[in-house]
């Protein structure tokens, strides 16, 4: 019988070694890394630099979920906003009165701006960000980093010309589950990671109303109706290569159509509501992506990282608990008297990292959204400016993100034809 067993790692037990241990209640003690958490310093308590990095902020509806205007190194000098009751929103988070009426009149006007934080329409994205990166300032995007592989090369070409920096907001890099995989790969807890499944799965209605996220309040298709799944596969594809560096290199996708989908009446001339990939890795191994918009489907942003001699299982939105499973030297006979190696199955609690010294105490709670992954997030960006060194999710982690669901979206389209998915390098 398969033994289950609940380990629990409390706060307490994560600080009580300071900043650099982790108690030994669940994971054992280990030295932070850089690599691990992202952020190039473990004690965030004081401020980096005499100086602070000025953002404007780009976006008032994600982009004012954000803690820029904690973060001991950093000031809020510029708000924006198409909408004028997103840019009072933007002014009242931020407590910032200089309002600007567009992204555009904000970079010709403003002074005072070192960096810009961009959360606009996705099909804006590239656009958006060659002008900040043009006019000499720093960025953050949210995701996905580009919506065609040109774009993505658009990105990566400017971002090197201009030698600024240039981060994607990848939640899933950062989330609770996530920083613990990639913290028990770096230390080879894994063996061979030989196989990971990711999955982003958020259905909305058939026929979305005035005022949700795919029309707006007046009536009008947003960019998010029937967008391709695939192209916003970043959460899903963040969950392999953002815990073990591997690229995906081939991909056969295969879509699925609702009664609204399938007449194509949309700006992309998407059929496809769900749409679920099979990838190939560098390093020769398997990744399943799957990101769905309808059906009958739990909300998600989770994976399951599979390997030689330990497996990870992110909580589902079914009931199920995170889960490790160990391989041991244990023989038992299943119900037609086969024998089979019996692996340890224990219930883990996942640390929250956002409470611990990675952060500025100012962000060590969580807030946001998204896992507790907005303040690693506002740090990281902010840390690595005042560093003078490339993000996590730099400009070639993002399009390494992004690319492989543009490219399995045209395999969708051309019936699940393997393609293969370009590499636009790593800048090293």
């Amino acid at each position: 019988m398969t033994q289950t067993k609940s380990e629990t790692l409390t706060r307490r037990d994560a600080l009580a070694a300071g900043a650099t241990l982790l108690g030994a209640t669940a994971f054992g003690a280990t030295t932070f890394g850089a690599g691990t958490f992202g952020t190039a310093g473990l004690f965030a308590d004081e401020p980096k630099s005499p100086r602070k990095v000025r953002i404007g902020v780009v976006g008032g509806n994600f982009g004012a979920a954000f803690q820029w205007h904690q973060h001991p190194d950093c000031v809020v000098t510029g708000v924006t906003d198409l909408r004028a009751d997103r840019r009072e929103v933007l002014r009242k988070v931020y407590k910032c009165d200089r309002v600007y009426d567009s992204l555009e009149i904000m970079l010709e006007q403003a002074r005072d701006i070192d960096a810009v934080a961009i959360f606009t329409e996705a099909p804006n994205h590239v656009s958006h960000c060659v002008a900040a990166l043009n006019a000499g300032k720093h960025v953050i995007c949210a995701v996905p980093a580009a919506m065609s592989l040109e774009e993505c090369q658009l990105l990566v070409d400017t971002v090197k010309r201009t030698g600024l920096t240039y981060m994607m907001a990848e939640t899933s890099y950062y989330q609770q589950e996530t920083i613990t995989a990639r913290k028990w790969y770096e230390e080879g807890k894994f063996g061979d990671l030989f196989y990971c499944e990711g999955e982003y799965h958020h259905a909305g209605p058939l026929r979305p109303r005035p005022g949700s996220l795919a029309i707006d309040p007046n009536g009008k298709k947003t960019w998010r109706y029937d967008l391709p799944p695939m192209l916003y596969a970043t959460h899903t594809n963040a969950l392999l290569t953002g815990v073990t560096g591997e690229r995906l290199v081939e991909v056969t996708c295969f879509g699925v159509e609702n009664e609204m989908t399938r007449k194509r009446d949309n700006v992309y001339r998407n059929p496809f509501c769900n749409q679920t990939a099979m990838y190939k890795t560098s390093d020769g191994h398997g990744f399943r992506g799957s990101q769905y918009w309808s059906g009958a489907v739990g909300i998600t942003v989770r994976a399951s990282w599979y390997g030689m001699k330990m497996t990870f299982l992110a909580q589902t939105p079914y009931g199920q608990s995170a889960t490790r499973v160990t391989a041991r030297d244990k023989t038992s006979f299943d119900d037609a008297g086969y024998e089979f190696q019996e692996p340890l199955v224990e219930q883990v609690v996942v640390p929250r990292w956002y409470e611990t010294e990675l952060l500025p105490k100012p962000l060590r709670h969580g807030e946001g959204g998204h896992d507790g992954s907005h303040p690693f997030l506002t740090h990281e960006f902010i840390d690595a400016i005042l560093s003078e060194r490339r993000p996590t999710v730099d400009v070639y982690e993002a399009v390494a993100y992004t690319a492989p669901g543009i490219v399995a979206h045209q395999s969708s389209l051309k019936g699940g034809e393997l393609l293969k998915i370009p590499d636009f390098g790593r800048g090293i």
